[in-house]
């Protein structure tokens, strides 16, 4: 999967706050993404990351 920072992407699990979209803010191994409902940065291994998105806008 092709996943570069600024990127939207369209969850398919929500976070607690009740949002499925988050920025990608660091890409790699290990993604940093934001939540765009509440805030909150979170790290995510990629394996479980991409396994989780149901799509990318940019």
């Amino acid at each position: 999967m092709d996943i570069k920072v600024n990127d939207k992407l369209e969850m398919k699990k929500q976070h607690p706050c009740g949002g499925r979209s988050f920025t990608v803010l660091r890409a790699g191994m290990d993604f940093k993404i934001r939540c765009d409902k509440c805030g909150r940065e979170v790290m995510v291994p990629r394996k479980k990351l991409e396994k989780n998105i149901k799509s990318i806008t940019e």
